[in-house]
């Protein structure tokens, strides 16, 4: 009985999000690709001094990578960067990193998905710029929520499917939507009028972007299931120190 055929890739788009040591001298690498979807390859030797590689398979740079899969974990048989490195600091790392992790966990492999790298790699760029990285995050959260079929009802009230009111108070079910309640009383109550903004991505108003943290902080800890994001977990606890520092 003969295995299944090889496939074979060249010089596909895309990012490294995470690495792991392999054997005595290799890494697995969890890639997202422009055409591929999120794929596991092994990069033999990647790990040696001598490594060629060892420069070029870092996170945030575009790559343009190579491989030969038969199985669910490929063979990486080539590697070249694809333009600079993207340059990231402080929160801005921690964000970008925050951004790989999502990807690794809701993502399933081999699910082609050039929408989201397309949205990854806006959003990587726009993290080295902008001076307020959370913007940038939520409008990759919407993005991510909408393109895996997980989209937010933020316009309509569940139970009459009569649009929001605006001053009216509702509480965000996640496997629902708005539900209309009586007080503003919960993590997950907002007016119809909050709702509304963060549909439309009215981020540059501080406290829309302050309900879409709120929101999409509970959506997305729904969709993963349980599972833990380091990346956030770090990224509160250097903002609680920052913050216990300032006079």
């Amino acid at each position: 009985m003969t295995g299944p055929a090889s496939k074979r890739i060249h010089g596909e788009a895309a990012f490294l999000l995470h690495h792991r040591p392999y054997q005595d001298s290799s890494r697995i690498l969890d890639i997202i690709s422009a055409n591929h979807g999120r794929l596991a390859l092994v990069a033999r030797g990647s790990r040696s001094a001598k490594s060629r590689l060892r420069g070029v398979l870092r996170p945030f740079m575009p790559l343009r990578l190579s491989w030969v899969i038969r199985s669910d974990l490929g063979t990486l048989t080539g590697a070249e960067m694809d333009g600079a490195p993207i340059s990231l600091q402080g929160d801005a790392l921690m964000s970008g990193y925050y951004a790989n992790e999502l990807l690794l966990k809701l993502l399933h492999r081999h699910d082609s998905q050039p929408e989201i790298f397309t949205a990854y790699t806006g959003t990587i760029k726009n993290l080295a710029v902008s001076a307020d990285v959370a913007m940038p995050l939520r409008h990759f959260e919407m993005e991510l929520l909408r393109l895996l079929g997980y989209a937010l009802n933020l316009d309509r009230d569940t139970e009459t499917q009569e649009p929001l009111r605006a001053e009216s108070m509702y509480e965000y079910r996640v496997e629902q939507g708005p539900v209309p309640v009586g007080e503003r009383a919960g993590a997950m109550v907002f007016s119809g009028q909050e709702l509304k903004a963060v549909g439309k991505e009215d981020f540059e108003r501080p406290e829309i972007l302050n309900c879409a943290g709120r929101l999409l902080r509970e959506v997305i800890s729904f969709h993963l299931g349980g599972k833990e994001l380091k990346s956030r977990k770090v990224l509160l606890e250097l903002r609680r120190a920052a913050d216990s520092q300032t006079p």
